[in-house]
């Protein structure tokens, strides 16, 4: 079975660290703890590995966050991966910092990379991993605040909530997106 794992983030160091960078903070938190890493391909940087007799593609996408879908159609293709193993691991405003939310299915909820996807795709019939990055901030600053760097706080916190992250993506590989729902939400 193939899974192709797509993390949402931009490309470029000024935007390594970002809240809105949390994908790429994921999925290359998963290739240190399998020992693989990254290698630039086409729209994306992309890795692979093996686990449990899955073989799980994991993308991050150099087409920047709101042209996302272009990268996650053609590796759907390239790697002829069925819809249902297709999961999106994203930042979210709307959960407190280092909370997870699994979903099969559902809106954007306003994510421009989400929408992107959906409209590309023609269709939101897609898992998504949320990952909660807070909203501290003031009314109409909700783009510097996702494109600014965790606080020291959020730092210090932020490997343990990678981790639970990486584990929530074995899951879902290997026992599906309803129990994996059921153990990690």
């Amino acid at each position: 079975m193939k899974y192709l794992i797509c993390g949402l983030g931009n490309p470029g160091p000024e935007y390594e660290l970002t809240r809105h960078n949390t994908g790429f903070l994921v999925l290359d938190r998963l290739a240190d703890k399998t020992g693989t890493t990254f290698t630039p391909s086409r729209y994306a940087s992309k890795s692979e590995i093996k686990y449990k007799g899955r073989k799980i593609i994991l993308v991050k996408p150099t087409t920047y966050m709101n042209l996302s879908g272009k990268a996650v159609r053609f590796w759907l293709k390239e790697r002829k991966v069925d819809p249902e193993n297709l999961l999106i691991i994203t930042d979210d405003i709307a959960l407190p910092f280092g909370k997870l939310r699994m979903r099969a299915n559902g809106s954007s909820a306003g994510h421009n990379g989400l929408g992107n996807i959906e409209e590309t795709l023609g269709n939101n019939s897609y898992a998504r991993l949320r990952f909660g990055v807070g909203n501290e901030f003031n009314k109409g600053k909700q783009i510097d605040y996702v494109l600014s760097n965790f606080s020291t706080e959020e730092t210090d916190g932020l490997v343990p909530v990678l981790d639970k992250a990486c584990d929530a993506i074995l899951s879902f590989c290997t026992i599906g997106i309803e129990r994996t729902i059921n153990i990690f939400n």
